[in-house]
């Protein structure tokens, strides 16, 4: 299991806006700032969002790297998923392919996916073999 994630963003105020905007349709609701001078020398200034007393995705400032992280977010219904595809394109994200059935995994991964600002690739899934019905 992951603890977190830091996704490296061009302009921070911009992915916090993007970010505030979409996350929370899929319960991730909390928010934290890290001030970079608490930590050890060198240590980034971080903007982090989570749930359930977990902050687990991080945003830092610096030089983006789309091509190299695939973010997939776990969503509790495909009403959820569509929900979250529609408020990544609201908030300015790109469409990578539209809500659906993955048949190419199996046919009960309902997905989206988009990119984000800096062109990341998101995906809000739902697996019903994941979850209790």
């Amino acid at each position: 299991m992951l603890d977190h994630l830091f996704l490296t963003v061009s302009d921070l105020t911009r992915s916090i806006q993007f970010y505030e905007a979409v996350l929370p349709s899929l319960g991730i609701t909390a928010r934290h700032d890290y001030d970079g001078k608490d930590g050890p020398k060198g240590h980034p200034d971080l903007k982090g969002f989570g749930a359930n007393g977990r902050i687990f995705f991080w945003l830092k400032s610096g030089t983006p790297s789309p091509g190299a992280v695939h973010v997939g977010f776990v969503a509790d219904s495909e009403k959820m998923v569509i929900k979250a595809h529609t408020l990544a394109l609201k908030a300015g994200g790109t469409e990578i392919h539209p809500p659906g059935p993955q048949l190419h995994y199996d046919p009960r991964y309902f997905a989206a996916q988009v990119r984000d600002l800096d062109g990341y690739s998101l995906e809000f899934v739902y697996k019903s073999w994941q979850h209790s019905q």
